[in-house]
């Protein structure tokens, strides 16, 4: 955790930093609660240690502009005036807990875990509101193919141990699906699981985003960054497409892996993490090793466990039972009474090779029950049986809702095409080549739009 003391003692500050770092946090004091608002202004964190008396000033006080200015912020205060009436003031008055000093490291340190364990509830309350906004179907780790059987049998066995694992496959096979089942399957499934999405940001940003950064380490540093990395401490770093790590990070990646050291950018100091890796890519990293882009000793650290995700034109049983599962979710979610699939709309699911793979599916089925008239899915309602990529009925210009030159927006026009692209395109790198936009861009677009 990042914890701010105010303290108008030096021996105090002191003394509490050394036992906070040692615990593996990182401490800032103040001597004053004016100073303790400004930075508070200016930075996150995630507790405040407060002393009773500062000086002149009242630590209840500071604790009360503290509530109105940052509600969820716990802080804690000690003090060496100890006594029931204050802590029960202090208390009702929204302060976490109350801690009198001289205090031990063990009476801190228990202090700390239960300060954790509030935040890694508050973590997953937030985790379980997205997931219900979201309104995904439940996943399904069960297939009638063998090749995705025993991708699962490997995957669910390595959860429980600290290996590394790389998943291979294409976009929209439920990489990042089965990564985060792996968490939950293994001794790290209370602790975070933190995800970095690798083409998103420039490199620049990327190593920030990894590893954080010091004030003033680039323009536009402001102010202290902690990274995904220090997020993950003690949990899992899954790093969505790994493929697309610009070279000069992967040096980085590989001192994390073998060392669990790192350090963040602008700053020399070497910092602890222990994280449990899980890395993701849609490209074929051993020819990328071949071709120099991506290190050789990285691809053998990440390739411990290792498997590829089926396709879903492999797996024509799944293909059947995804259908049904969507048509069932879809038609529950939005209140429609859809009974099934036409015959002739269940043999142009079977012949067309789904590039986009689940993600399609699901985009396809979900927008067939929105637009379906009748209480059966149709052919017309459904992608094209070529192999262009196309999500309508046939129609080459757009699907039934878009049309070049007729009454649509640029906006609907672009969400349309990038999904396309998105659909037929076998990475990222060269989806943004085909629309002329860079990763990063395309990743922004993907998120505004809403596309998966």
């Amino acid at each position: 955790m990042d914890i701010l003391i105010v303290d108008d003692e030096k021996s105090i500050r002191e003394n509490t930093m050394i036992a906070l770092e040692a615990e593996g946090h990182y401490a800032e004091a103040v001597d004053s609660g004016r100073v303790a608002l400004l930075r508070l202004k200016d930075d996150d964190f995630d507790l405040v240690l407060l002393d009773l008396r500062i000086g002149e000033e009242s630590g209840l006080d500071v604790l009360q502009e503290i509530q109105k200015r940052h509600r969820n912020l716990p802080v804690v205060l000690f003090t060496a005036y100890a006594s029931i009436d204050t802590a029960v003031k202090a208390m009702k008055m929204g302060a976490f807990d109350y801690l009198e000093k001289p205090f031990t490291p063990e009476h801190l340190r228990g202090l700390l875990a239960r300060v954790e364990k509030q935040r890694m509830m508050k973590d997953r309350i937030e985790e379980l509101e997205v997931e219900l906004v979201n309104q995904s179907p439940e996943p399904v780790f069960e297939s009638q193919d063998s090749g995705m059987r025993e991708a699962y049998d490997v995957l669910f066995r390595a959860a429980a141990t600290p290996a590394s694992v790389l998943i291979l496959g294409e976009s929209g096979t439920g990489k990042s699906v089965v990564a985060r089942a792996i968490h939950q399957r293994s001794h790290l499934r209370d602790k975070p699981f933190v995800t970095v999405h690798c083409p998103s940001l420039s490199k620049e940003l990327l190593e920030s985003e990894l590893f954080g950064h010091a004030r003033g380490a680039f323009t536009g540093a402001i102010k202290e960054k902690w990274g995904k990395v220090h997020a993950a401490n003690g949990g899992t770093l899954f790093l969505d497409e790994i493929g697309e790590l610009p070279l000069d990070i992967q040096p980085k990646l590989l001192r994390l892996l073998q060392e669990r050291e790192y350090e963040r950018v602008g700053e020399t100091k070497t910092r602890q993490a222990d994280v449990r890796v899980i890395a993701a890519t849609n490209r074929d990293l051993k020819a990328d090793v071949e071709s120099g882009e991506f290190r050789e000793d990285l691809y053998y650290r990440l390739n411990v466990i290792s498997v590829d995700m089926p396709p879903l034109r492999m797996r024509p049983q799944d293909l059947q039972y995804f259908a049904n599962e969507f048509l069932e979710f879809f038609s529950r979610q939005t209140g429609r009474d859809i009974k099934g699939y036409s015959s002739s709309a269940q043999a142009r699911i079977s012949s067309y090779d789904w590039p986009g793979n689940l993600r399609e599916l699901r985009n396809a089925i979900e927008r067939a029950v929105i637009l379906c008239r009748g209480d059966h899915i149709e052919p017309e309602d459904l992608p094209s049986p070529n192999h262009n990529g196309s999500a309508s009925g046939g129609d080459s210009e757009g699907s039934e809702s878009i049309h070049l030159g007729g009454e649509t927006s640029i906006e609907d026009l672009e969400a349309e095409h990038i999904r396309r692209v998105l659909g037929y395109a076998k990475t990222m790198q060269k989806a943004a080549e085909i629309l002329g936009i860079d990763q990063a861009t395309l990743y922004r677009k993907r998120k505004r739009l809403g596309l998966k």
